[in-house]
């Protein structure tokens, strides 16, 4: 009666309103708002119908794709799909373009909203549907069928696949149909794939086996090998190559040499050197470091405190004032005997500590600490599994012993070291009684050969050059790590003669290269783009000895194009390379550091566990499990072992010294009797630390028939935890 008020909205702008029109007009002029906005619909869609059309055809084949839907593949559609649908799908009215219409760009909507669903679902249907596909191929591709895990491993493509690849898995056999399935399933070319192994030999060996088995020619290469080649084509010719690169032999004894020449020719450098020896060349733990006596002397058990002068002491603070005492030329004895016979008292013969064999002064140290107590006042305390009175007692018993003989003592304290001043304060002490005559740093540096201590540091200097190079680390990196995990004064001093060393190393290259230089040359190489990688599938074996140089450039040629997928097979489990330089965190953080980008979600990537052993039966995988996983910092993976045993698996056999070779015949024996009553030998690996220890195989063997005895070395690196950690 009072008239219609008409509303226009928008999504844009504010809402348009006319009061008081007439009902008719303003119903004519609202239908015919509505038939003009179907016609800018409908013209908009009209316009964007091949565009829609694609976009909506990939999708709608996601429900059953022909290829393995990567995230790298699929994520320029779900680009496209939410562009189209923020610029036109979403502004659509329903009523305006009609059921049918809605139904069209429904799926292409659905896509945008949830892109996750529909590629986990089309990734499980194309799995499916090329399993059956590939049946034939993956039951006659090796000599026996491949398992369900391995084929899993073969069919999936994600933009990186991590193949966790157990002991006796079967890893070999998976690589080698990876590469023949890429090839006859027509996903690459030969030569866009590149097959990446350590060693020249496993390289070879790889090679050999794919042409055989699928009758495709893929060449393996080491990663030297692809990065030698890189810089040949950037540079027109390859560098020459290091003599050392090769042969870890020369390698050491490069870095003795360098040692050597350093100690004799820079004073700064050889003061480094030789306080490291001095000082901190075992890890300075005390007794205050532990809270039972057990884990003390379980401690000290595995450390060499041994002297400069060559003797071998009971504490890190003893050592540190025994070699004070060398390098300063000041004669001693340690733990002698004292000089006058202390009457019966029911304790052995007193030994001081040190004894100066020029004045006769004797010095005590004793391990007590100082502890404030609430009014100001402080008391001497002991290390927590040490009776405090009894210790308190035994040094008041010495002071008397000497008070009574005349004899003078110097005493050091463990609170002296705490507070940083043991060896100054001892040199004050015995100022009035000795003049320090130091011993030239070369003549000193010559005991430390005689030692034997030059030979392993060297190795450990080495180690760490090649992990300091192959991470492209600097110094203040070291310094701001060593910093950050509190490794103290120690890490401080390896870094003090590492420096010089490293900057020495350097130079004697003069315009060579070694491993190191090669990878991460070739690396900046492909990042920079002065290398084209031809590579879309890069297929990296025995993944867990992979360094921070290696993935950097497996990183660079994956970088090149955006399908690059990286298929790696390892098994951290058997990371042992450490000391090369390999890094196990890059397996660990394999999806981090090489998986792809799909849906605001990074590090995209798959895992497959092969998970079934062909060698050990489940007594021994069990209990190698159980071991491994100890360390909660190892990838869980399940074990299907490859049978189960009738009877104990493992066993321990206890060996005091000098019994090895009867426990060995005893151990053997009865091996030989169970074996007895079978037709066919047993065979026996004996495995051993050194060469030196093998025993006499011919011997064995004549005695025990039924068994196949043969040996081998373990030989392991040395570890040097609380310095490999610091870069």
């Amino acid at each position: 009666m009072l008239g219609t008020v008409l509303t226009i909205s928008s999504g844009e702008f504010d809402d348009v309103t006319l009061k008081g029109a007439g009902h008719q007009d303003a119903h004519e002029f609202s239908e015919r708002i509505k038939e003009a906005w179907t016609r800018f619909n409908l013209a908009a869609l009209e316009k964007e119908a091949a565009r829609l059309d694609r976009i909506l055809g990939e999708v709608i084949s996601l429900a059953a794709p022909s290829r393995y839907p990567a995230a790298c593949q699929i994520a320029p559609l779900l680009e496209q799909a939410r562009a189209l649908d923020a610029s036109l799908l979403s502004k659509f009215n329903a009523e305006a373009i009609g059921r049918e219409t809605v139904a069209r760009i429904a799926p292409v909507r659905k896509f945008a909203s949830d892109p996750r669903t529909l590629r986990a679902n089309g990734v499980a249907a194309f799995v499916t549907a090329e399993l059956d596909r590939w049946k034939d191929f993956f039951d006659t591709i090796e000599s026996k069928p491949l398992t369900p895990e391995q084929r899993l491993s073969v069919v999936v493509d994600e933009d990186a696949t991590l193949v966790l690849a157990g002991a006796g898995s079967g890893k070999t056999s998976v690589i080698t149909a990876k590469a023949a399935y890429l090839v006859k399933a027509g996903i690459r070319p030969p030569e866009e794939i590149l097959l990446l192994a350590f060693a020249k030999n496993a390289a070879e060996e790889m090679s050999e086996r794919v042409e055989a088995r699928s009758g495709v020619p893929i060449v393996a290469r080491t990663f030297h090998a692809i990065a030698y080649d890189i810089i040949g084509i950037v540079e027109g010719s390859k560098p020459a190559l290091a003599d050392h690169a090769t042969d870890d032999m020369a390698f050491t004894n490069l870095i003795k040499q360098i040692l050597k020449d350093l100690v004799h020719r820079l004073s700064d450098v050889s003061n480094a050197i030789i306080r490291w020896f001095a000082h901190f060349l075992v890890e300075p733990k005390t007794e205050w470091d532990f809270q039972t006596k057990h884990d003390f002397y379980t401690h000290m058990e595995g450390q060499d405190l041994r002297t400069l002068q060559g003797e071998k002491v009971k504490s890190y603070e003893e050592l540190q004032i025994a070699n004070w005492l060398y390098e300063n030329g000041v004669e001693y004895e340690y733990e002698p005997v004292y000089e006058h016979k202390i009457p019966e008292t029911g304790r052995r013969d007193y030994q001081p500590d040190f004894r100066l064999t020029e004045s006769g002064i004797y010095i005590e140290h004793f391990g007590v600490r100082r502890e404030k107590m609430a009014g100001g006042s402080e008391r001497l305390v002991t290390a927590p599994f040490v009776n405090c009175d009894d210790y308190l007692a035994g040094m008041e018993w010495k002071r008397q012993v000497h008070t009574e003989h005349k004899t003078t003592l110097i005493e050091t304290y463990s609170y002296e070291r705490q507070e940083e001043r043991l060896l100054s304060g001892l040199a004050e002490k015995l100022a009035p009684y000795v003049t320090p005559k130091p011993r030239p740093f070369g003549t000193i540096y010559d005991r430390i050969v005689e030692l034997k201590q030059v030979d392993d540091f060297s190795k450990l200097l080495g180690t760490f050059l090649r992990k300091f190079k192959s991470g492209g680390y600097s110094l203040q990196d070291c310094e701001t790590k060593s910093d950050r995990m509190n490794l103290g004064k120690r890490a401080r001093a390896f870094l003090d003669v590492f420096a010089p060393v490293f900057e020495e190393y350097q130079k004697r290259l003069e315009g060579r290269i070694d491993f190191e230089d090669m990878i991460l040359r070739a690396a900046h190489y492909a990042e920079s783009g002065r290398y084209e990688s031809p590579f879309r599938h890069i297929l990296v074996d025995e993944f867990q000895d992979i360094s921070q140089s290696r993935a950097r450039l497996v990183k660079a040629l994956k970088a090149q194009h955006p399908d690059v997928r990286v298929f790696a097979v390892g098994d951290d489990w058997q990371s042992i390379f450490r000391f090369a330089g390999s890094d196990v965190h890059l397996m660990r953080h394999f999806g981090r550091e090489f998986g792809g980008s799909f849906d605001s979600e990074t590090g995209v990537h798959r895992s497959v566990d092969l998970g079934r052993t062909f060698r050990s039966v489940d007594q021994i995988a069990f209990a190698a499990r159980t071991f491994v996983l100890r360390n909660p910092a190892q990838i869980q993976k399940q074990i299907v072992p490859a049978g189960t045993a009738t009877e104990p698996a493992i066993r321990v056999v206890t060996v005091s010294k000098g019994e090895d070779e009867a426990k060995l015949s005893e151990v053997l024996a009865a091996m030989s009797a169970a074996v007895a009553l079978k037709a066919k030998p047993a065979t026996v690996l004996l495995l051993g630390r050194y060469r030196f220890i093998e025993p006499d195989l011919q011997h064995l063997r004549r005695r025990f028939p039924q068994l196949k005895i043969t040996f081998k070395t373990i030989q392991p690196p040395r570890v040097w935890r609380p310095i490999t950690s610091s870069c």
